[in-house]
């Protein structure tokens, strides 16, 4: 489980045999989702997934509740609180996208001394009653060097796009970015900006640092600013370099014309928002007795030159490609880790 895949190759996820756990054991479950931040693309197909898959749950009797609630600010202590809360309310699971690896550390151990099963996705805590969702997204970000390395092999000028500042997911991203110019000395990062995995941010920070960058060779991103850079450089009036996309739908569309006007070729790759629903059931398997290890990484979506049009015909607009998982999709995870241990 810890490989890339192709889009819509996670669809295959269900293996023969499943043991079976109940549903019943959990049809008075509730579980909450707290997330610390909803102001890009990503974020909004994440929260529609988990609508969804819970709404699914609840008709279906599996769980009672599962309710989704975002902070206002995208701040460790407001969702600390908003924890908190959940825990006064009673809920039998938390599911967490987190503000922060560790400054959540204390609540989410108050939630577990409360006897409630909390899962960090995406946004993965350190505290170690939690179990965490992931995909590598240290590899994710060597990948993009490894794929300009294969299409620059002299090397040449990287601008890197990182995230919101002090995420897990922006921490281990750059982590790997950082041993890809390692691994491919021949690149160099010239400039760094924060884009908050939104394209209007990642814009205006492009557009701010551009002028005082040599020629761009590549652009590595982290996901939902790669159009952004893509304008950025345009209006500059630069040449346009090889940005590496988040499956973003606008970046897919921009891709396309390119390619058909130019030929322009890149590659795309994120983490699926439908891991929510992931989430949200590995909590229903914990509830219902399963045994589920601690830590689960989940294979990040590709998008080729060749798979492109697939893509972007699945992707509706201003949403993200997208894989959203089932009960039978979340056994088979937690079987294949299992296996793994």
């Amino acid at each position: 489980m810890k490989r890339n895949i192709k889009l819509f190759g996670a669809a295959a996820l269900v293996t023969a045999a499943l043991p079976a756990v109940a549903p019943a054991q959990t049809g008075d479950a509730r579980i909450a989702l707290s997330n610390n931040y909803a102001g890009n693309s990503w974020r909004q197909a994440m929260l529609e997934s988990w609508e969804k898959a819970g709404t699914q749950a609840v008709e279906e009797g599996v769980v009672a509740a599962a309710d989704a609630f975002t902070t206002s600010e995208n701040q460790a202590t407001e969702q600390a609180a908003q924890i908190q809360n959940m825990i006064l309310q009673g809920y039998d699971a938390i599911v967490v996208n987190a503000a922060s690896p560790t400054a959540l550390n204390g609540a989410i151990a108050e939630a577990c001394d409360a006897g409630i099963t909390v899962v960090s996705f995406d946004g993965i805590v350190t505290e170690p009653c939690a179990w965490r969702i992931a995909v590598d997204f240290k590899e994710m970000g060597r990948q993009q060097v490894e794929y300009l390395a294969s299409r620059l092999p002299d090397g040449g000028n990287l601008l890197e796009i990182r995230g919101l500042a002090g995420v897990f997911v922006d921490d281990e991203i750059h982590a790997g970015i950082q041993q890809g110019v390692e691994e491919y000395p021949q690149f160099e990062i010239v400039g760094s900006v924060h884009g908050d995995w939104a394209q209007d941010v990642a814009q205006k920070a492009v557009a701010g640092v551009l002028p005082s960058l040599p020629e761009i060779d590549g652009v590595v991103t982290q996901g939902g600013d790669g159009y952004g850079a893509a304008q950025a450089i345009d209006a500059a009036g630069r040449d346009m370099p090889i940005i590496v996309m988040g499956n973003r739908q606008d970046e897919m569309q921009w891709w396309a014309e390119q390619r058909d006007a130019n030929g322009y070729e890149t590659l795309s790759l994120s983490i699926a928002p439908g891991v929510s629903t992931l989430a949200l059931w590995v909590a229903q398997q914990i509830l219902a007795g399963n045994e589920v290890p601690k830590d689960l990484t989940v294979p990040f979506l590709v998008v080729t030159q060749d798979t492109l049009d697939e893509a972007l015909a699945a992707t509706p607009e201003g949403s993200v490609a997208n894989v959203e998982y089932s009960l039978e999709d979340a056994q088979a995870v937690i079987e294949d880790a299992k296996a793994a241990e």
